[in-house]
């Protein structure tokens, strides 16, 4: 049996994923800064909220709130009365954070349909640069972990974006965390840039559809949908 789809909004997005984010597994975002992921993210976040669902959202990045009132139009208040934001400054805090956000998750007193963890490795990268990267990797596998546990057991859609490092090798853009974050994703998507300010997606991974692009463009209000690459 297949799982739900959540729609992100985005129409190109929604029609590559076969109607939106799995509700029981972890789709990754991954790419270069400037690419989309957070925009991708909030406007997945806002559509849900203007329901009347929760949004559980970390973030290690700095959330801008006037980009959340422009995606949401005129009801920027509905929207962040269903948004639960909570911002780590470091991997620690990051697990206490996705911890408490899987807790929330599952109190049957808010609905909550999306939870989102952006970037998950931020703190992460800065980890692994220093002596304690062993303990960086553990701790990024149990956040993972749990998350994976969280949309499995509860239909809760969990998306997490996801930086990148380059192949000395190749040149090409690979994300970070290694293979154990890539297996825990289901859904893995790559997101470019292009001319005129267009942004691709890429799907690299998927349970039940084919890989193909989708096409879309950051606007003053949020994501404007285009067609494949």
């Amino acid at each position: 049996m297949g799982s739900d789809r959540l729609p992100t909004g985005i129409a190109s997005l929604d029609r590559l994923l076969g109607g939106g984010l799995e509700t029981d597994g972890v789709t990754e975002l991954y790419g270069e800064g400037g690419s989309g992921k957070t925009i991708v993210c909030l406007q997945a976040a806002a559509r849900l909220a203007r329901t009347g669902r929760w949004v559980l959202y970390v973030d290690t990045e700095g959330l801008s709130l006037e980009r959340l009132r422009a995606i949401s139009g005129g009801e920027f208040e509905a929207v962040l009365g269903r948004f639960l934001l909570s911002a780590p400054r470091e991997l620690d805090e990051q697990g206490r954070a996705v911890a408490a956000a899987c807790a929330l998750a599952r109190d049957p007193r808010r609905d909550v349909g999306l939870l989102v963890l952006d970037s998950a490795t931020n703190f992460y990268r800065l980890s692994v640069a220093g002596p304690d990267e062993d303990e960086a990797r553990e701790a990024l596998a149990v956040q993972l972990a749990e998350l994976v546990a969280t949309a499995r057991s509860l239909g809760v859609a969990v998306l997490l974006t996801n930086q990148v490092w380059r192949n000395s090798r190749d040149g090409s853009l690979e994300p970070l965390g290694g293979s154990f974050l890539n297996h825990a994703a289901k859904t893995i998507l790559r997101l470019e840039r292009g001319v005129g300010g267009r942004r691709t997606a890429v799907l690299v991974k998927h349970r039940s559809r084919p890989e193909g692009t989708a096409g879309f463009r950051i606007t003053s209000d949020g994501v404007e949908s285009l067609g494949p690459a």
